[in-house]
């Protein structure tokens, strides 16, 4: 297979990574190619041990891969895709699928039939949110509370967090598009919600002019869902309260692990970070064979882009 990476940041590393262990562990051939602008830091040598053809421009990139990884900045994603669409058979797009700045433009992508545009969403890949799907029935779910609250200077080791995408509205970031995975898994888990309300601003005393606080009331026929994200909370929360008639369950992303709080059952689902990765990365490359159907197509990518804003429909 041959494959390439636009972009090479923290997440186009990571994925670069697992696929090479994947293929190893396949005992197939994968030839990587990567597409960077040349302004960033010099690769790791582990890194470039694995690159076969490295590229400054998206117009010499040739027309035969398999597929492309398309791990820029998220306000390029399109841009890019634009540019690349006739150059793989297959898409790999790092969420979200665009910027809140660039969603106008979305309608200008074409999609060629028998191509695979995929957008990641890994926390759908991870034990705890794989249990909920399993295991507990949307019917008797009552309401349903979730939080993402971490410390936006230590997201990223040694890199200052004034300086990433993160903290500049105007590349993207904004811990309510930052933090879409939350609303990807409740939309996976529970559908579209029938109606948004939404409170986005920035209220802390870090160096960002992005907003670094979105509150979020999802109303269901059947059922409320309750969204906290933030960039401040000085000690790492992640996780989904569902309230049943006869139980309170807590599913605790960071620790895996599922708490029935009425009975005291307690479910260990222990994994690690790169586990739901690779799991992800083995899903997008069944969907590529034709093994199974995409389950996050850029127009469902983009429906979750609008909730993030408050828009449900």
């Amino acid at each position: 297979m041959k494959v390439c990476f636009i972009g090479v940041g923290s997440i186009g590393k990571r994925h670069m990574k697992n696929l090479k262990r994947i293929f190893e562990d396949r005992a197939e051939s994968l030839q990587i190619d990567i597409c960077r602008s040349g302004k960033g830091k010099p690769l790791e040598k582990e890194i470039e041990s694995v690159i076969t053809e490295s590229y400054n421009s998206l117009s010499d990139l040739p027309e035969d891969y398999d597929i492309i990884f398309i791990t820029n900045p998220t306000e390029y994603h399109l841009e890019v895709l634009k540019v690349v669409n006739d150059k793989a058979k297959h898409f790999f797009i790092e969420k979200p699928i665009t910027s809140i700045k660039q969603l106008g433009h979305f309608a200008e992508i074409q999609e060629t039939e028998g191509k695979t545009y995929y957008v990641a969403c890994p926390l759908r890949y991870t034990k705890v949110i794989q249990y909920v799907k399993n295991h507990i029935s949307n019917e008797q779910v009552f309401g349903v509370r979730c939080i993402s609250s971490s410390y936006l200077p230590e997201w990223r080791p040694g890199q200052d967090y004034r300086d990433t995408y993160s903290a500049h509205k105007d590349l993207g970031g904004g811990v309510a598009i930052d933090l879409i995975h939350e609303w990807d898994y409740i939309k996976y888990l529970f559908g579209m919600p029938d109606m948004v309300h939404k409170v986005i601003t920035r209220v802390s005393d870090l160096e960002i002019d992005s907003d670094d606080i979105a509150c979020y009331i999802g109303k269901y026929r059947d059922k409320i869902v309750e969204l906290h994200l933030d960039y401040f909370g000085r000690v790492p929360i992640r996780e989904m309260q569902i309230y049943t008639a006869k139980e309170t369950i807590e599913c605790d992303l960071i620790r895996s692990q599922i708490r029935y709080l009425k009975s005291g059952k307690v479910i260990d689902l222990t994994e690690e970070r790169n586990d739901f990765q690779i799991s992800e990365l083995k899903h997008f490359l069944d969907m590529v064979e034709h093994k199974c159907n995409n389950e996050n197509t850029m127009q469902d990518a983009y429906k979750t882009l609008l909730l993030t804003q408050g828009v449900s429909k």
